[in-house]
């Protein structure tokens, strides 16, 4: 049995002649420990994919199971890790933080929770902002708080919603090395959303694009053989990371070529203008 299993979900929005189906027969596997990556276009359903997994909304039709239950609402034991920080503004870094550990940790005694906290604001190279508010930090520091506060709870699953997709390169790329640094502490299960497919061969384990909707299914999947810990300047000399990541990217422009050549394209015809002449 699979820690994480879809099976032929669909989700849609709407009623009647406005009705939009979503997703449409969604399948997937993923086991304990496995960090997996949906990569797509914008649009194409991966935030909707990432809600229903985080319990926030039901399917249509189709299962998904979290260690063989039915995923029913939302749960501690799987965390989210959204791209808007979601941060209550009149906490401090550790305020928004240590107020998600106590809400999991319910018995943990205040030194507990205490050395949880400080211990996740240095994994986030964040211990100099410690009691400062989110109006005083950056989107990259913002986003850092954000990522301890998921990671702290300790989630058997680690959902990620694009969370790096605001940022800048320089600040992106740290990120990624210091979730996988986290991550690869303890290899909790954890599945990426992003659009970026260099992000997803770097992080992942596999790498499942996301056709575009309506009616989005998943394609093919793709393993990333390549040696943990990754090195993002060596990786940029790997023949199997140049041949994954062409792969992955020749797929997706395919589809998209696909999409674009079925929609509908109007035609708008322009008045006969003639340009008036000034003496």
């Amino acid at each position: 049995m699979a820690y994480l299993e879809l099976i032929n979900v669909c989700k849609s929005y709407g009623e009647g002649k406005n009705k939009t189906e979503v997703l449409s027969n969604i399948n997937l596997k993923i086991e304990e420990g496995e960090f997996v990556a949906i990569v797509g276009f914008t649009g194409s359903g991966k935030t909707t994919l990432v809600n229903l997994l985080a319990g926030l909304i039901e399917p249509d039709s189709g299962e998904i199971l979290f260690k063989g239950q039915p995923i029913s609402g939302t749960s501690h034991e799987r965390g989210i890790i959204f791209q808007n920080y979601s941060l209550l503004p009149w906490l401090s870094v550790y305020d928004n933080i240590a107020m998600a550990v106590k809400a999991v940790f319910k018995d943990w005694t205040a030194q507990e929770v205490d050395a949880q906290v400080l211990s996740f604001i240095e994994k986030v190279n964040l211990a100099h902002a410690t009691h400062k508010k989110p109006r005083e930090l950056s989107g990259g520091m913002r986003q850092r708080v954000a990522v301890a506060r998921a990671l702290a709870m300790k989630p058997e699953l680690i959902l990620m919603d694009e969370p790096l997709g605001a940022l800048d390169a320089l600040t992106r790329g740290n990120l990624q090395e210091e979730i996988l640094s986290i991550w690869s502490e303890d290899k909790r299960t954890a599945l990426l959303i992003t659009n970026d497919v260099d992000e997803g061969v770097f992080m992942a384990d596999r790498v499942i694009p996301l056709r575009p909707g309506p009616r989005a299914t998943l394609g093919p999947e793709f393993d990333i053989s390549i040696d943990r810990p990754r090195n993002k300047i060596a990786l940029n000399h790997n023949d199997n990371f140049k041949l994954l990541r062409n792969g992955i990217i020749e797929y997706l422009m395919e589809i998209g070529q696909e999409r674009t050549a079925g929609l509908e394209v109007t035609e708008y015809e322009l008045p006969d203008l003639v340009p008036m002449k000034f003496d």
